[in-house]
């Protein structure tokens, strides 16, 4: 699969989220989407992140922005780590790996040497169209909303 890239239609999906509703991308046409892929429920980099998202929730909220977050992790992880954490939006549990390969996420990681197959980080910012207006390929964990809001300006 080609590398997606801004301006590009932002591929659809349909899975389910941490409380068991279906959710898909085309219900959010008419808003900006933060879709944010991360790699593990509940690990320092990925909490960090996510409670960047949450801690600045209301402030995107009241800028029409979604918060969308994805991981291959499952329901019950994904419902886990959003009540640990009080996380607000919405986590899309891909078991199958349909939406980190679709997005181009999916791929080879080296962690002490050792070599794995993981979803790399990396945050899409999608248009009210469904378009990808931008695409965060270094994200700061503990600054995720501002690199988002700077976009957004």
């Amino acid at each position: 699969m080609s590398e997606l890239k801004e301006g590009q239609a932002a591929p659809d999906f349909t899975a389910a989220d941490q409380n068991g509703n279906t959710v898909s991308l085309n219900q959010f046409k008419g808003k900006k989407v933060v879709l944010y892929f991360y790699p593990k429920d509940d690990t320092p980099g990925c909490t960090a992140e996510a409670c960047d998202f949450r801690d600045n929730y209301q402030g995107l909220t009241a800028k029409g922005i979604v918060v969308l977050g994805v991981s291959v992790d499952d329901e019950k992880s994904h419902q886990k780590f959003a009540t640990k954490h009080s996380l607000p939006f919405t986590l899309i549990a891909d078991t199958d790996k349909k939406i980190v390969e679709a997005y181009g996420v999916w791929g080879e990681k080296n962690m002490y040497g050792k070599k794995y197959m993981g979803t790399n980080r990396k945050t899409f910012l999608i248009d009210e169209e469904g378009n990808i207006s931008h695409i965060i390929s270094k994200v700061d964990t503990k600054n995720s909303t501002a690199q988002v809001l700077e976009l957004l300006k």
